[in-house]
């Protein structure tokens, strides 16, 4: 059986903030931005730069319900985590950004890491894992 997770659903405010937020931030390319009449949404998705796995799907808030999600899916803990080939490289060009890190960079038995918060305050993981990690060869 082959199976795999092709999007992640991100609750947004407003979809033109977020794709300006994650693609001249974060670099990440917009793969798909398609108005759906019929729901009066669009569909839209990004993707981490040079990246072919998961994508995310960013979900605009439709009812009161989901707008108190917005930056906060994952009840305050880190939600997203993001693996680079260059650690030192991706920190120093989000700082250059103005992307907020809550923690500061730290190595781990399992590689270099720094949490960041997204334009919302979701927070992330900005990752190099080491080679020998179980996940590294399947990341980027």
């Amino acid at each position: 059986m082959r199976q795999s997770i092709v999007h992640i659903a991100l609750i947004v405010r407003d979809y033109d903030e977020a794709i300006e937020f994650y693609t001249r931030k974060l670099h990440f390319a917009l793969i798909e931005d398609t108005y759906q009449p019929e729901q009066d949404k669009r569909w839209v998705v990004i993707s981490p730069s040079g990246s072919s796995g998961t994508t995310l799907l960013l979900a605009r808030a439709a009812k009161p319900e989901q707008e108190a999600f917005i930056g906060n899916q994952s009840g305050g803990r880190v939600f997203l985590f993001l693996n680079t080939d260059d650690f030192g490289r991706d920190y120093n060009d989000m700082l250059s950004e103005g992307i907020r890190f809550v923690r500061e960079p730290k190595k781990e038995t399992y590689g270099m890491v720094a949490v960041f918060e997204d334009l919302y305050g979701n927070q992330w993981d900005l990752l190099e894992l080491n080679h020998e990690h179980p996940s590294a060869k399947r990341a980027v």
